[in-house]
């Protein structure tokens, strides 16, 4: 808007911004964050909180609104802005989307899960009822900003962590990706997805692995962002993993848990002979070479049930179940059978 670009550089208004960002993320460059504004002499409050998947309730929605308001924000001109992992995206989403019914927000991702799930679509929420996001909306941001140098400095695990996600896009739709993953895969995690110009060998994985997937992301949520299409294959390795995630915290991440269900399901795709025991071990293998954990004793045969049934209530009585029918490519199927899954259960404990 001309008006606001000349109100805003004329000097006549002071630019302000209210700023959430994760405690450990502020601890690392907080102190850069307040520079910028300093520097650039924009009014600012920044809120440090613990975001996590424990603290991930409406108590701290509420902190941040009532934080919020004693700032005095303009919500048309003055976007409420989130750094952090995944838990802050989310949690930052849902204040703003309540704030004055729809205040504007900007995602900076600052964990590879973050940078390639979390930066992307629409959906925001918090934990309700040991429910994983039982409360939530849909409210886009008005922009992501992916900086992958924040990456470098989260642990390896977190690296890992983030892989889940990217492989889950690369199993079901880009053999590419897939292919990348296993060549690339630990010197990504040794590199932490930095681009150095001496890595002939590797090209650019980071920046392609990181590209593809979320091209591949928006590929699937960009038709469907409210959901209206309950078939929806980004919802591989999230039908068993939100039960396990919230039975076992804080001993699993995010990604951990969508990887444990990835690798069920990739046994059941098996069992349906969908996919060949040579693709299953490659996947498995791939997996274990992400540094992801392929199994978790918490992840029990009732627990399964039960988790499937929770996903019948909110998928309209059908399970819509995406499994790889090869290597980067997938189906959405509603039949199959308790038999099968418990043969895959099997399977899967026993190797």
């Amino acid at each position: 808007d001309p008006q606001q670009l000349e109100l805003a550089t004329s000097g006549k208004r002071k630019l302000r911004r209210f700023i959430v960002i994760d405690e450990v993320v502020d601890e690392l460059y907080g102190s850069k964050v307040r520079g910028y504004f300093e520097e650039n002499n924009v009014q600012h409050k920044i809120l440090a909180l613990p975001t996590t998947e424990e603290t991930k309730s409406m108590d701290l929605v509420l902190n941040i609104l009532q934080e919020v308001q004693n700032f005095s924000i303009d919500r048309r001109t003055e976007p409420i802005i989130a750094i952090g992992g995944g838990v802050c995206l989310d949690i930052v989403g849902l204040a703003a989307s309540l704030y004055r019914r729809r205040t504007p927000y900007i995602r900076v991702p600052t964990t590879l899960l973050s940078y390639v799930d979390a930066s992307v679509g629409a959906k925001n929420g918090v934990n309700f009822l040991q429910c994983k996001n039982k409360l939530g909306g849909y409210t886009p941001p008005v922009a992501s900003f992916l900086d992958r140098s924040f990456i470098q400095s989260i642990p390896r695990r977190h690296i890992s962590n983030g892989l889940g996600e990217i492989l889950k896009m690369a199993l079901m739709k880009h053999k590419g990706l897939f292919d990348l993953l296993n060549r690339h895969g630990k010197y990504l995690l040794d590199t932490k997805f930095q681009s150095y110009s001496g890595s002939a060998n590797h090209g650019d994985a980071a920046l392609q692995t990181t590209r593809i997937a979320i091209e591949t992301m928006l590929e699937e949520l960009a038709p469907n962002l409210w959901e209206d299409d309950l078939d929806r294959l980004v919802d591989f390795g999230h039908l068993i993993s939100p039960e396990l995630e919230m039975r076992v915290l804080p001993s699993l991440m995010h990604g951990e848990a969508v990887n444990i269900d990835m690798a069920f399901m990739t046994y059941v795709a098996y069992t349906r002979g969908l996919i060949t025991a040579e693709e299953k071990e490659q996947i498995i293998q791939c997996m274990r070479g992400l540094e992801l954990p392929v199994w978790h004793g918490g992840c029990s045969w009732p627990l399964i049930k039960r988790a499937l049934m929770e996903r019948l209530k909110h998928s309209a009585g059908q399970p819509r179940m995406p499994l790889p029918t090869g290597l980067g490519m997938a189906e959405i199927f509603n039949d199959t059978s308790e038999e099968t899954l418990e043969r895959a259960y099997k399977l899967w404990v026993r190797d």
